[in-house]
């Protein structure tokens, strides 16, 4: 299964036009299965998504699962997530990230056909206590949860590598990340876009989706990956099963 993280940046690409346009467009270059998106409404007032539901279907096939309460917003703090087919089963939740701004992140456990697999889909703060303490709240609440594969992915504004790093809390789990430039999309030095998997070895062939048209329609360009949920869900199953015994 494809998979991607883009920021689209409020569909304001590099010449500071905004087109949604251009975001549909990139997302039909990717051909993703599933894609988390992060600025996906306006910040202010209520808070109204973006990009074009039915637009975004009929050249993609990717459907919005909202995450906003409000009727025309799209996502949790600017968070939501897209999928190429109705899935078989799914569950939200959301959580609120602690840091000086208003963040959050959405917990989606879903089957699209390959079998159940969880997504951790976060737009991590600007300061490096904020997202050290983001890191943890996510960190905690995974521990919690029933294991199932889980991807964890997103605009995680870090570019800090091993102790540095706000993000290294995940690697005992999630392994050491791969950092790949993504910011800013014109000359990308900084790998601020993440994803993460568990157990190791469910994410591979990760890439960073640099085309003229990325380039242009955001200040990210989108990062993807690859995951095998059936292969990983199967041994998941297969140990619990003798953990119980």
């Amino acid at each position: 299964m494809k998979i991607a993280s883009y920021n689209i940046h409020k569909c304001r690409g590099t010449d500071g036009k905004v087109r949604p346009d251009r975001i549909v467009g990139v997302l039909g270059e990717i051909g993703a299965e599933l894609v988390a998106l992060q600025e996906v409404d306006h910040r202010f007032g209520k808070r109204i998504g973006l990009l074009d539901p039915e637009a975004l279907r009929a050249e993609t096939g990717l459907h919005l699962l909202a995450q906003s309460d409000a009727p025309e917003g799209h996502g949790w703090h600017g968070n939501a997530l897209l999928v190429a087919r109705e899935p078989q089963s799914y569950r939200r939740l959301r959580i609120q990230l602690p840091g000086v701004e208003p963040r959050g992140a959405i917990i989606a456990e879903l089957d699209l056909g390959e079998g159940p697999f969880r997504v951790i889909a976060a737009h991590f703060g600007l300061l490096r206590r904020s997202r050290v303490s983001q890191a943890n709240v996510l960190l905690s609440a995974f521990t919690w949860m029933q294991p199932m594969p889980t991807v964890l992915l997103g605009d995680l504004n870090e570019w800090r590598r091993r102790r540095r790093s706000s993000l290294s809390v995940f690697e005992p789990l999630f392994g050491e990340p791969h950092p790949l430039p993504s910011f800013p999309s014109r000359r990308p030095i900084f790998p601020l876009d993440r994803i993460l998997g568990w157990p190791r070895g469910l994410v591979r062939n990760l890439a960073v989706h640099n085309t003229p048209l990325a380039r242009k329609a955001s200040d990210h360009l989108p990062l993807t990956a690859e995951i095998d949920v059936e292969k990983t869900g199967v041994a998941i199953r297969t140990v619990a099963g003798h953990a119980e015994g």
